[in-house]
């Protein structure tokens, strides 16, 4: 593969961000699944399973800060290799587990490892690093966007290969398409990658104390701890929300999988928007719209309509905070400390997302209903939209950009064909969320135990047992 003067072609980078995001992610998605089957073969407790579950989470975002130093220093191809061999060898360990112990080491120590290093920060600190500015928030975006497609195959995907042929051998699936990630990954490396260490200037503890002493990164993680907090709460507490309220199982179910329908257009969306607006008014939008959707949860009579339409809304803004968080970034302190300052996004947004979990179940037992925390959710959103009308998303020391050369005016035909890649992106998205959507949605109406637990459509960052959901 030639490279150019700095990167990849465009498109190689985005498949290998997608793949390696999808099957990252996706994976992940499938630990839910094997709840059932795993606690009844081994004769351990729930609680025994969702305590692996959390120190995955707990490794998985104690170690992307770390996973995201590494990579500036030495590349990013290199770390998400290291972290798929951890993920393949944790879930092979798993395959050969036969105690809750040894389930806490293999899905819990070692699997979290390769999450940390096979995931979001590094993954999107590379792309960002290689694709120009113009194009960063959609590249961005769409790369984000993988992570709800894998979730949408590899589950279902999961399910039949669990009932086919056990649990332990269809971790064989994961495995494969683990590897099959890790071969590709190869055009996420930079040219300094491909020659020596990178020895940014200053270091990385140098860049920590330039960054946590900068008061607009510091309000951007407070602000990603809220997204956090919003959607864990969502992805584990909706489905008892609406049942509490009278809703069916059934319904739970597809307003999670509306969700996921829609986050992914939403996602690509916000990457077209973010390379023409301002991100931080963007992020501003997206969690004053969060406010509204959250407050109305408790103030409309909720009905299958309004549940359905208000998990539509709360999809379009489900995971667009990413691509625009990861944006500003880079564009604060530019991509050569960008793993290691996504890592602390990222963790800001786990801590966030421990509390919006545990926390609503908690507030749920003491009060027999989820009305307050829907209130709290709601003025954090309304916080949350404040804060980033605060944060100066241009680069530090204000060096500022050049501006941009305007489009010539030439005629409504001439702008569509001039944007014909964009129009026919669009209309892919669409496309594929249609059809998606349909597959979806006759799962849920041909299986009922699968609208109970795995047809939920959501980010593949939020799942149960843990800070991600």
């Amino acid at each position: 593969m030639s490279f150019n003067e700095r990167n990849s072609p465009v498109a190689a980078i985005l498949l290998a961000g997608g793949l390696a995001t999808a099957v990252s992610m996706g994976v992940r998605s499938t630990m839910g699944v094997y709840l059932d089957p795993i606690t009844v073969d081994l004769g351990i407790s729930t609680g025994a399973f969702g305590f692996a579950i959390a120190i995955q989470n707990l490794v998985w975002g104690l170690g992307q800060p770390i996973a995201g130093a590494v990579a500036d220093r030495y590349g990013s191809a290199r770390v998400l290799v290291a972290g798929g061999v951890f993920y393949i060898f944790g879930l092979a360990a798993a395959g050969a587990a036969n105690t809750s112990a040894g389930i806490s080491i293999s899905l819990g120590v070692i699997t979290g490892l390769g999450l940390a290093g096979l995931s979001f920060a590094v993954i999107l600190a590379s792309v960002g690093r290689l694709v120009d500015e113009s194009r960063r928030a959609t590249a961005l975006a769409t790369t984000t966007a993988f992570g709800s497609l894998g979730q949408f195959v590899l589950v279902p995907l999961t399910q039949s290969a669990i009932d086919a042929f056990g649990w332990r051998q269809s971790l064989m699936l994961g495995i494969t398409l683990l590897a099959l990630a890790m071969s590709s990954v190869w055009p996420l490396r930079s040219r300094s990658e491909q020659s020596a260490p990178s020895a940014a200037k200053g270091g990385g503890r140098a860049i920590l104390r330039i960054a946590f002493g900068y008061r607009s990164y510091v309000l951007l993680l407070i602000g990603f701890f809220v997204c956090g907090f919003h959607v864990t709460f969502i992805g584990l507490h909706l489905p008892k929300y609406l049942e509490d309220a009278g809703q069916t199982s059934k319904i739970a179910a597809l307003a999670l999988a509306t969700i996921g329908l829609f986050n992914i257009g939403g996602t690509m969306a916000i990457g077209w928007l973010g390379g023409r607006f301002k991100n931080t008014r963007l992020l501003a939008l997206l969690y004053g719209i969060r406010a509204v959707a959250f407050a109305g949860m408790v103030v409309v009579p909720m009905s299958p309509e309004f549940a359905l339409l208000s998990s539509a809304v709360i999809g379009v803004v489900w995971l667009s905070t990413v691509p625009l968080t990861s944006a500003i970034v880079l564009k604060q302190f530019g991509p050569d400390h960008a793993g290691i300052l996504f890592g602390f996004v990222f963790l800001s947004h786990q801590i966030g997302a421990f509390i919006g979990s545990y926390g609503a179940g908690i507030y749920r037992d003491a009060y027999g209903s989820y009305s307050g925390y829907w209130w709290l959710a709601a003025l954090l959103g309304v916080a949350g939209a404040i804060l980033h009308l605060s944060i100066d998303e241009e680069p530090y020391h204000n060096l500022k950009n050049p501006p941009r050369p305007r489009e010539l005016n030439t005629g409504l035909l001439a702008k569509i064909w001039n944007r014909r890649k964009a129009v026919g992106a669009v209309t892919s998205t669409i496309g594929v969320m249609a059809l998606l959507g349909v597959w979806s949605y006759l799962r849920i109406d041909a299986n009922n135990e699968l609208a109970g637990q795995q047809a939920a459509v959501i980010c593949a960052l939020h799942l149960p047992f843990g800070p991600l959901g």
